[in-house]
């Protein structure tokens, strides 16, 4: 990745851990960036997940960071750099962090993606509690864009696998999402993620984008999907992005 030097949203891990306790859903509250953080977008997901995007003033410049919250408050957080390289994640729900390793293989380039209508990589991240873990994959443009919510966004296809440090299989998925290219920024879309023998398809398509100013902007109540069963499968990463990529 281009700056290992960063200041880390798990710096900010205490509030965040209030946050994301369990709570009843208060009409009108809105999730508060860490100080010197400015957010600049909000977006209603299928999942019953509302994630927010923000920057950071201590940041080198092009990282973004999101916010995942649930019905019962935050569930990720995590940076991207300005080519969708994912730098940390904080999984609350699993309680393990990771960062990706220096010196990736092959790494994830939004240009190339931009440039060539494909991009492979092959990453590893770094974690005290679940230790190393490869990353190999790819994304690949449709040729096809979808517009969500007055939002033009270009269709995507990907492959990934994640491998344990001693080279056996942790999870596969392979799905459709979205990038735009103005917030270049992955958004999920459908997904079907194997770890083992359990299959979990998955249908994170975003539904409203809601900017500063607009009425929804910084809630932490997610909209859609939250009457439906959810599942307890958790792959790490996996909020493809957004996952996990923002």
């Amino acid at each position: 990745m281009r700056c290992l030097v960063l200041v880390s949203l798990l710096a900010a891990a205490p509030a965040l851990a209030q946050e994301a306790q369990p709570r009843q859903p208060q009409p009108g509250q809105t999730f508060q960036p860490p100080a010197g953080c400015t957010a600049y977008l909000s977006v209603q997901m299928s999942s019953c997940t509302v994630s927010h995007h923000f920057t950071c003033e201590a940041d080198p410049e092009g990282v973004q960071r999101r916010v995942d919250m649930d019905e019962e408050g935050i569930t990720y957080s995590g940076a991207v750099d300005e080519q969708t390289q994912w730098l940390e994640s904080y999984h609350l729900l699993s309680g393990h962090s990771e960062f990706l390793a220096p010196n990736p293989a092959d790494p994830a380039s939004l240009d190339d993606l931009f440039s060539k209508g494909e991009d492979r990589w092959d990453f590893t991240t770094n974690s005290d509690e679940i230790g190393a873990t490869r990353y190999v994959g790819y994304d690949r443009l449709t040729g096809e864009t979808a517009t969500i919510d007055g939002v033009t966004l270009d269709r995507t296809e990907y492959g990934i696998t994640a491998y344990a440090a001693n080279g056996s299989e942790v999870w596969r998925s392979t799905g459709s999402e979205f990038v735009s290219r103005d917030w270049r920024m992955f958004l999920s879309g459908i997904s079907s993620v194997v770890v083992g023998e359990q299959v979990e398809e998955t249908d994170d398509t975003p539904k409203e984008f809601l900017l500063p100013g607009e009425r929804g902007f910084l809630s932490i109540n997610p909209k859609y999907g939250c009457n439906e069963m959810m599942s307890g499968v958790e792959a790490p990463l996996m909020s493809r992005v957004p996952e996990a990529r923002g």
